[in-house]
């Protein structure tokens, strides 16, 4: 069941449906935000929403589910809701995404420096990785 934060950006927003296409939207979107294209390695998104206009981006899976990105040693949490703004190599105001027990609330690229990524939590605290932590497939 979709939030009422997601039914207020439905309108006018690109929704898709269906777990293949889903999987495939999610990575073109980081792709054309220049983002890592393995930050949301969520295998069963039922539905994938944007909003151009206001920057709003929603997945739908169907049961929460953990990834492990191995080169950082680091678990992370998908809730059933994710949801984000989005603009270019930035996405902020996130929601359904936890790292070990923090909320995780910002992930941008330096433009400095495109192979690094800045991860924020709910708490003030953030960590430089390496973007090759957050390859697809790692």
């Amino acid at each position: 069941m979709a939030s009422q934060l997601v039914e207020s950006h439905r309108a006018g927003a690109d929704v898709i449906k269906g777990r293949e296409v889903c999987k495939k939207k999610s990575v073109e979107l980081l792709e054309e935000f220049g983002l890592p294209k393995g930050l949301f390695p969520m295998d069963d998104i039922e539905e994938i929403g944007y909003n151009r206009e206001s920057g709003f981006v929603w997945m739908l899976q169907k049961k929460k589910n953990q990834h492990t990105f191995k080169k950082i040693q680091q678990t992370v949490s998908y809730d059933t809701e994710v949801t984000a703004f989005v603009e270019k190599g930035k996405i902020k105001k996130v929601t359904g995404v936890k790292v070990e027990e923090l909320s995780l609330v910002e992930v941008h690229v330096d433009k400095s420096s495109a192979d690094k990524v800045t991860v924020k939590t709910d708490t003030g605290l953030s960590d430089i990785h390496d973007a090759a932590a957050f390859a697809l497939g790692e």
